[in-house]
């Protein structure tokens, strides 16, 4: 039987979990967009800024953009020593639904780069 109650420890962990994935899509999408030349503007809002150009580039939808973001505010939360403040009745859905934010990610990175790569390979 699985107790439902989680503990500090335990809701620690999963905030770290989720700011660490969080920050891995965002070394995605940075590296996609440093790869087509495109530069991310330096300013207090970058994060944001970078889920915007990701879909201006269509390298992801305004939808997952839109779902990421929910996870850029956590990590912003997270990251900046509200930790202590952890409210578990909006930790847990974003743990719950990680799995296939990560799929679809996964999926819309997939079609960019092969779109990507038969436009340059019929170019050649």
């Amino acid at each position: 039987m699985q107790r439902k109650e989680k503990t500090v420890v335990e809701l620690a962990a999963i905030s770290t979990f989720l700011q660490n994935t969080y920050n891995g899509i965002e070394n995605i999408l940075k590296r996609v967009l440093k790869f087509k030349g495109i530069s991310i503007p330096v300013s207090g809002s970058w994060h944001k800024d970078l889920l915007n150009l990701s879909v201006t580039n269509q390298i992801i939808s305004p939808e997952l953009s839109k779902r990421l973001d929910e996870y850029r505010a956590f990590r912003h939360f997270f990251i900046h020593g509200y930790g202590v403040l952890i409210d578990k009745e909006k930790l847990m859905p974003l743990a719950e639904s990680l799995p296939d934010l990560w799929k679809d990610f996964e999926f819309e990175i997939d079609i960019f780069m092969e779109s990507f790569k038969n436009e340059h390979s019929s170019s050649e």
